[in-house]
């Protein structure tokens, strides 16, 4: 499966009204907590890959562990790339199995998530710690419908009336990277 994701920097508060406007639907609210790894076998900044384990806690409900591998982007236009995501019984054992294989943790990335659904997309409005406000816009897609989930994730862009030409494609991550450089 393929994850298709445009990101850029957003105002919040304009944003949820254009939402509004436009019909999105709010459809949950998050805290999520991510730690990402190294790997003992390769450099994951240079194979462009991740890995990591998010824990969410939603606005109300039962906290969820998940780990996610993130291969490398497939396109220049987009924040496209292949991803295999489940979610695990135990974030603790998941550590130790990590730990044990040789895995370090590498940074942690935390933010606020407000989900919404329009046009079979999924539009996050994410408030990441020392970063500031962002929109991602995401869609899962087979290989042969990337353009196509791409150029409607551009439409809808334009629609919110933000420019799709202000896309960041990097990661949360490597922002904070960035910023601690």
């Amino acid at each position: 499966m393929y994850e298709v994701e445009l990101k850029l920097r957003a105002d919040h508060e304009s944003l949820r009204e254009r939402l509004a406007d436009h019909g999105a639907d709010h459809v949950d609210s998050r805290r999520q907590t991510d730690t990402y790894y190294d790997a003992p076998h390769r450099d994951f900044a240079q194979t462009d890959e991740a890995l990591r384990i998010r824990h969410e806690q939603p606005a109300d409900g039962e906290a969820v562990t998940k780990v996610t591998y993130k291969g490398p982007l497939v396109e220049a236009e987009s924040k496209t790339r292949e991803e295999h995501e489940t979610v695990v019984d135990s974030e603790e054992a998941l550590e130790g199995v990590l730990s044990g294989l040789g895995f370090e943790p590498a940074a942690r990335v935390e933010k606020n998530r407000e989900f919404y659904a329009l046009d079979g997309y999924t539009i996050s409005l994410d408030s990441v710690t020392d970063l500031g406000e962002f929109v991602e816009i995401e869609r899962e897609t087979t290989e042969d419908e990337v353009e196509a989930v791409r150029e409607g994730a551009v439409d809808l862009l334009l629609q919110l009336g933000l420019d799709p030409d202000e896309q960041i494609r990097t990661s949360y991550l490597g922002l904070l990277l960035q910023d601690t450089a």
